[in-house]
């Protein structure tokens, strides 16, 4: 068994008094890890180790060696490849090709983007006039703001974790990352790149533990973090701005959603199909901009229910390693209680269960792993809690509509606005109704389609600024300005 240690100051210590806590696959929910549990003086001791470093070997560094760094960070996390993908897939779950295929290597890709941003990035200069005739000249300069609290989220943990990091490092700041207690591995493992490509010791750290309490809790609330990026659901982004008011410190938030799927009678259905299957299903469910409301025009209604339906019966259950498996377990046996919880009110509330709703059959040897089914419904109310509420899981609901406006009244009456997916053949329509859809990213005939340089964020409680290309510059850094006399 594996002990996860905190990362502090370029060294992996344990928590005084050795605090643990275990964690278990969520394939069998057998015990896979120990977890050493930060408390406050550990947590105090990286926010101390990251000050240092910020004022000393990492300040002192030019933007040019800062960026060679971290190329060596990104090449040296290929390198150890299959290090990654096997600490993912144990704390995931999650099938091997969506490891080797999209987390892992955006990843990777998050250190060499921003390096490549915050390179090239240009500053704004201006002349201006003064009495005397002679001038002055303004000119602005982008400084790092300090020591960044990242909490970061399960479902993704590798690739969002260092879609913040990344930025953060390239800027010149450094960090305090609290992963999550049921993703700890892959942000414990980056400890080793970062020693082994030279990055200075206390640039980053990682603190295990909770939320309350505990390691989430020290770090959101401790005066040396100067601002707090977090990933995670509207509940807890709520209780880390009031922690951030203290201190008047700056957040960026990615948080909750119930995103919307607009299917017109116009499109290209087999890739609708294909794109509402993968944004409903991938990763079990668990993706921030995954569809949980699928609004079809009436005229295919019926036809997209049935193969959507053969689409989510045709998932092939297993360990992540098997590669005929394309369907992993949900994270923990917590987190399929909650959705196993919207399945039953789904039913009491009038849903038609299209298929799912369950648990499926598995083997002997995963049996007590936190598996769901795929689970598709209709007949709903618009004011069902399933339809209303953000699960988190690998189901859909699936209601007809009759005009544009009426769809875009539907995607639009929800507390959250992160993403929505669109699928028309008619260009005016699809540039038409993205444009009055309010989320933070829309995708036209495409689902999970990024460019990195390009803002993402979510807008009502879906979360607070932007991230990507210059976007994360302008949280991760402050815009100074210097005005010269001529």
């Amino acid at each position: 068994m594996r002990l996860i240690q905190n990362f502090i100051n370029g060294e992996y210590l344990d928590a005084a008094g050795g605090r643990r806590f275990d964690k278990r696959s969520p394939l069998d929910n057998k015990v896979i890890a120990s977890i050493s549990e930060a408390g406050a003086p550990e947590v105090d001791a990286a926010v101390r180790a990251a000050r240092a470093a910020l004022k000393d070997e990492w300040g002192a560094l030019t933007t040019d060696q800062r960026v060679e760094l971290l190329y060596g960070v990104a090449n040296e996390i290929t390198r150890r490849f299959e290090d990654f993908v096997e600490a993912e897939m144990a704390d995931t779950g999650q099938p091997s090709h969506v490891m080797r295929h999209v987390f892992i290597p955006r990843g990777a890709a998050n250190f060499k983007v921003f390096a490549d941003v915050i390179k090239n990035v240009a500053s704004e200069s201006f002349q201006m006039a003064t009495p005397d005739g002679r001038g002055a000249l303004n000119y602005a300069v982008r400084m790092p703001k300090g020591v960044i609290g990242v909490v970061c989220p399960w479902n993704a943990p590798f690739m969002l974790m260092t879609w913040k990091v990344g930025p953060a490092m390239a800027c010149g700041n450094t960090v305090v990352v609290k992963p999550s207690e049921e993703s700890p591995q892959t942000a414990a493992l980056l400890g080793e790149v970062m020693n082994t490509v030279g990055i200075p010791k206390g640039v980053y750290n990682v603190v295990h533990g909770f939320g309350p309490d505990s390691a989430g809790e020290f770090v959101t609330r401790h005066p040396g973090v100067d601002a707090i990026t977090f990933t995670g659901e509207t509940r807890t982004g709520t209780a880390i701005m009031k922690a951030a008011a203290e201190g008047m410190r700056d957040v960026s938030f990615e948080l909750g959603g119930k995103n919307a799927g607009i299917v017109f009678a116009d499109c290209d259905f087999d890739a609708a199909i294909e794109g509402i299957y993968r944004s409903a299903f991938l990763n079990t469910g668990q993706v921030c901009l995954g569809t949980e409301r699928v609004y079809v025009e009436r005229p295919i209604f019926e036809r997209f229910v049935q193969a959507l339906k053969a689409k989510a019966e045709a998932v092939r259950y297993g360990r992540p390693e098997n590669p005929d498996a394309n369907f992993g377990p949900l994270i923990s046996q917590e987190h399929r209680e909650k959705v196993l919880s919207y399945y039953r009110k789904a039913v009491e509330e009038g849903a038609t269960v299209v298929t799912g709703g369950g648990v499926p059959d598995m083997p002997a040897d995963l049996a007590d792993g936190a598996w769901v089914q795929p689970t598709i419904w209709t007949g709903l109310a618009d004011d069902a809690s399933p339809v209303r509420e953000e699960i988190f899981g690998p189901c859909c609901h699936i209601r007809p509509f009759d005009s544009e406006d009426e769809v875009v009244n539907l995607a639009n009456d929800n507390i959250y606005g992160l993403s929505t997916t669109i699928w028309t053949n008619n260009l005016a329509r699809g540039h038409r109704v993205a444009a009055r859809v309010e989320v933070g990213i829309t995708w036209v005939n495409s689902w999970f389609l990024r460019d990195l340089r390009t803002p993402f964020g979510g807008s009502k409680q879906s979360g607070i600024g932007r991230e990507g290309g210059v976007h994360s510059l302008e949280f991760y850094t402050e815009t100074r300005n210097i005005c010269v006399k001529l």
